[in-house]
């Protein structure tokens, strides 16, 4: 048997060792989530690019060794974070809407949501508000379709709310979640960023909530581009 090593890009090598994982006493159910959580607190204290696997192995108790088999590099270490923590977004949000039927209500319920869980969870929501912006690799490459299947959840809320007749046909569900979201997305940054934050993040949630419920609302006070008030149309029939 030859001990010439394999090519560079051969699976063997370039590939984490995943059995080695699953065997190393049980590591798999434990290690992993440990050196994720480490991950966010020290891409949250050190920055992404500052951040080291050695730094993260540290945290996290393990050899650096180890978190090799599990991750080829810290972008792959932070996109996980990013795929598993919108998961749970996702399900948690799915979550918070049972039971609520009014869209308008539901509008108000998300903004809630999300800015509770930045509260909540300010580390992580440094690292996937900000350091995530730092990682080439997902801004070059990485298709988050995760954040998509966030979006969407508005954008359906949207699609009911123009389907009773309570939010105005004219508004574009897709476009409405973009907004939304960028709307969130900028107060979280900057009550995440500042040393002293200016606001409360419930009166954000509930700003955030107001202008969209106000805006998308379908009725004779409407002003969305595109949709003519009831009684300006009335006026002009007479």
């Amino acid at each position: 048997m030859s001990d010439e090593l394999p090519p560079e890009d051969h699976p063997s090598r370039t590939a984490p060792d995943r059995s080695r994982a699953r065997s190393d006493g049980g590591s798999s159910g434990e290690k992993r989530p440990r050196i994720l959580d480490a991950a966010i607190e020290v891409f949250a204290e050190r920055g992404f690019y500052r951040a080291r696997i050695a730094d993260i192995a540290e945290r996290a108790k393990v050899a650096e060794g180890t978190i090799y088999n599990y991750f080829h590099n810290k972008d792959e270490v932070l996109i996980t974070i990013f795929e598993e923590k919108m998961m749970e977004l996702i399900s948690g949000l799915r979550a918070e809407l049972v039971g609520v039927d009014d869209p308008l209500q539901q509008v108000r319920v998300f903004s809630r949501y999300h800015f509770r869980q930045v509260e909540d969870h300010r580390a992580l929501a440094e690292v996937l508000q900000v350091e995530l912006r730092l990682s080439h690799k997902f801004l070059k490459e990485y298709r988050p379709r995760r954040l998509w299947e966030y979006l969407n959840i508005f954008a359906d809320i949207v699609r009911r709310g123009q389907e009773r007749g309570v939010v105005v046909a004219e508004a574009d569900p897709q476009l409405l979640s973009w907004a939304f979201f960028g709307a969130m997305d900028e107060l979280a940054i900057q009550w995440v960023l500042s040393k002293k934050p200016r606001f409360s993040l419930d009166a954000a949630a509930s700003a955030v909530a107001e202008v969209f419920v106000h805006g998308i609302a379908s009725g004779p006070s409407s002003t969305f581009p595109g949709h003519e008030p009831d009684n300006k149309l009335s006026q002009e029939e007479s």
